[in-house]
């Protein structure tokens, strides 16, 4: 890919959280109802019915909007798309084309260390569509259609095309979705199929300025799929380029078990869908008192939430960006901090960082718990890293407890009592343990005094032995020097 530079734009259309549906008074809560039972004559688009605007998914699409840096229309209006599909009851699609609630914002993405300002062209409202589910028997094929999903709001977050890698349209994508769920606008979850991606891409000689003939990509339910695809349509692309072939612009669809792009129609244009107006509803007014209103609401987003960590915290970037990732996980640490009084900001956050992206991330891993619901909370775990940071717990000690705390749900101070793991740092417990084993082991004591240092670990691992791990090391080193100084000077 030397030769070609790759030119990517990304369209996400994500489901809003509201309690009804963008145009009635259905529930907007599909996955778990039987099929077709939460619709009504709006939904199913029968003649003579007329949509209601959803004035929440109104507000969470400025918040969207608002979020990304975007202006927001103070004045909108709703189209109708027209095209013919099974899953279009209506024939067409209540959406917005020339007037979207908001315009005009970018994101910044980071792919190793290089960062890169993706324009947002426009963020809209429009409805979702109902689904068709395949199914064979033998040799007979058929679809059935759930009206369930038809007229769930819908916002739909398009990009400029200013991405120039998979990597930094996955970035994209991530940000994207860690924003959307701050913000509490949407679930953003890809395997429900609340966040969906399209992406568009095309590719053209370095240095050039003109875009090249564009493929858009469907069919893509994961960030794994969204990369995959896109640096395989790259490649598809730069190959039909040498060898001086035409670039089809068209739809292609993600085949994710063959890991290749098929082709599933030409694509279209925006004349092909024929928008106009619709008739059934006014334009909207959207006025500053309910924008700024909405702002005053938005939470600290992930991004300004990671430079903060950096600079409140003195974490890396990279720890940083994975905490802030999720809201629950940036605020449980958060949590830890502030319960853990008497301690060194910085210190203390650091050690909360590698406990929650470490142990707790891997326990929650295994067992498929999301840190809301885990049973070691801020307090117990800020509880351990008192005892690790006073020497009542070693770290390896600390390990033992924390997965018996996940497991239980009991303190760290009460599992290190019963399971006698607590730390023995005190010089008169550990000091005659030491002079023991100085008196039991005459060579290695001979050997340090004349001069060979590497003896006196043997001594400190023979304490660690007679004590059976419990000896603070950091007091057992010193002990065993301070006795065998002693030995040397009489």
């Amino acid at each position: 890919m030397s030769e070609y530079e790759v030119v990517i734009g990304l369209e996400v259309h994500s489901q809003l959280l509201t309690r009804s549906k963008m145009f009635c008074s259905c529930a907007a809560a599909y996955q778990d109802a039987p099929p077709n039972s939460t619709v009504c004559e709006v939904c199913m688009g029968m003649p003579g019915v007329l949509p209601v605007v959803n004035s929440r998914a109104v507000e969470l699409v400025i918040a969207t909007g608002l979020a990304l840096g975007c202006s927001i229309s103070r004045r909108t209006k709703f189209d109708r798309k027209n095209y013919p599909y099974p899953d279009l009851m209506k024939g067409y699609q209540i959406s917005q084309y020339d007037m979207p609630v908001a315009a005009g914002g970018h994101l910044d993405v980071e792919v190793d260390g290089r960062r890169r300002r993706v324009g947002i062209t426009r963020v809209h409202l429009e409805e979702d569509v109902a689904k068709l589910v395949h199914r064979s028997e033998g040799d007979r094929r058929y679809s059935l259609l759930d009206v369930n999903r038809a007229g769930v709001p819908l916002m739909e977050v398009v990009s400029e095309p200013d991405m120039r890698s998979a990597d930094e349209a996955r970035s994209y994508l991530v940000l994207l979705r860690s924003i959307l769920r701050y913000a509490g606008v949407s679930t953003a979850n890809m395997e429900e199929g609340s966040f969906r991606c399209d992406a568009n891409i095309s590719i053209r000689p370095c240095g050039a300025e003109e875009l090249g003939s564009k493929v858009e990509v469907k069919n893509m339910n994961s960030f794994r799929s969204v990369h995959g695809a896109l640096v395989y349509e790259a490649e598809r692309q730069a190959a039909l380029a040498r060898r001086g072939r035409p670039i089809v612009q068209e739809t292609r669809g993600w085949a994710e078990d063959r890991g290749v792009t098929v082709p599933q129609r030409v694509k279209e244009g925006a004349s092909d869908y024929r928008y106009f107006p619709e008739p059934d509803l006014p334009p909207l007014a959207i006025g500053d008192a309910w924008v700024e209103k909405v702002r005053e609401r938005l939470p600290e987003l992930p991004h300004h939430r990671k430079a903060r960590f950096i600079e409140q915290f003195g974490l890396q970037a990279a720890d940083a960006g994975l905490l802030t990732a999720s809201k629950a996980m940036a605020d449980y640490f958060e949590q830890v901090v502030a319960a853990s009084d008497g301690f060194a900001v910085e210190g203390v956050a650091k050690a909360a960082c590698n406990w929650i992206l470490g142990d707790l991330t891997r326990l929650l891993n295994a067992t498929q718990t999301g840190i809301e619901r885990s049973r070691v909370g801020p307090a117990q775990l800020a509880e351990l890293l008192r005892l690790i940071e006073d020497g009542t717990l070693s770290t390896s000690m600390a390990r033992s407890v924390f997965e018996e705390m996940f497991n239980t749900g009991k303190g760290a101070a009460e599992v290190a009592e019963a399971s006698g793991m607590a730390q023995v740092s005190d010089d008169d417990a550990v000091g005659p343990v030491v002079s023991d084993v100085i008196a039991g082991n005459p060579q290695p004591v001979s050997d340090y005094l004349s001069g060979k240092e590497a003896a006196v670990r043997y001594l400190i691992g023979q304490v660690m032995r007679a004590t059976k791990g419990k000896a603070n090391p950091t007091v057992t080193s010193r002990l065993v020097k301070e006795k065998l100084e002693s030995l040397r000077e009489s």
